[in-house]
């Protein structure tokens, strides 16, 4: 089996990867999936999400996976084969490799410079493309082919464009809905912090309905604006969003179609097949 595993600036998802067989050798603790499995959650057994933390050491993270890999009976010693990484936080990184060759015994496979990815990147500087979003276009390739548009909702909101011919040629980057909101409720004395869920209206009756649908209205009024403009250069491409907010923002946009809540995790996995 092949844990997964996505380092973000604010938090960090595990997925962890097997064959259908798998399954049955512990208890499924995932809710129940809604609608039907796309290409990227086969295999998928479970997935987890915790906050970034770059105190954490080695053996701090260990013991988290350890955990994790418990609600099914699994262990470090005679369940996973290989562990494959994007990372946007250094010391974090570092901690997971050094988890990685002490307790599993193996290196994982990192994306970075040198690792094959399937994936040629036409930007000016490849080495500064992050790491997540070169396994998000490796799995968009996947998936859909090119030309596309890769949006993933994080602590920065991403746009990726892939060519005809499957070739990464850089993107846009934004700020993220989250620390958004953070700036404004840190800039603004009379706004408080308020749950991100769907509006009842456009027209906000009370302050907190106001900035739901500010934020909600007002990033999805942002990916249309961006894709619309990617589009003219691109040609015709399949839009495709990850990331915890897209399934929140997708429905009040008119250019996403596709949402792939794991697209990241199947990006990493299918590094990971390549470099073995």
């Amino acid at each position: 089996m092949l844990l997964a595993i996505d380092i973000g600036n604010t938090q960090t998802v595990i997925g962890l990867f097997g064959d259908e067989g798998d399954a049955d050798a512990g208890d499924r603790h995932d809710p129940p999936r809604r609608g039907p499995v796309s290409a990227a959650e086969t295999g998928l057994l479970d997935h987890w999400r915790i906050s970034t933390n770059a105190e954490r050491t080695s053996d701090e993270h260990a013991l988290v996976v350890q955990e994790f890999l418990g609600f099914h009976g699994f262990s470090f010693d005679d369940d996973i084969d290989g562990i494959a990484i994007s990372s946007v936080v250094p010391r974090t990184t570092a901690a997971f490799r050094e988890m990685t060759e002490r307790y599993f015994g193996f290196r994982p496979v990192v994306i970075e410079a040198g690792v094959r990815t399937g994936l040629p990147i036409l930007t000016e500087n490849p080495r500064e493309v992050g790491a997540d979003r070169i396994a998000n276009a490796v799995a968009a390739l996947d998936l859909v082919g090119g030309p596309a548009i890769i949006i993933d909702f994080g602590t920065a909101t991403t746009y990726d464009a892939l060519s005809s011919k499957g070739e990464y040629l850089g993107g846009a980057i934004a700020p993220g809905v989250e620390i958004s909101l953070d700036a404004l409720y840190l800039r603004a004395a009379a706004l408080r912090r308020v749950e991100l869920v769907e509006p009842r209206n456009v027209i906000g009756r009370t302050t907190v309905e106001s900035i739901q649908s500010g934020a909600v209205f007002g990033f999805a009024g942002q990916v249309d604006g961006i894709c619309r403009r990617l589009a003219d250069e691109l040609g015709d491409p399949e839009v495709v969003a990850t990331g915890g907010l897209a399934e929140l923002i997708a429905p009040y946009t008119s250019s996403i179609k596709r949402v792939e809540p794991w697209l990241t995790l199947h990006g990493l996995r299918l590094v990971w097949e390549r470099n073995q």
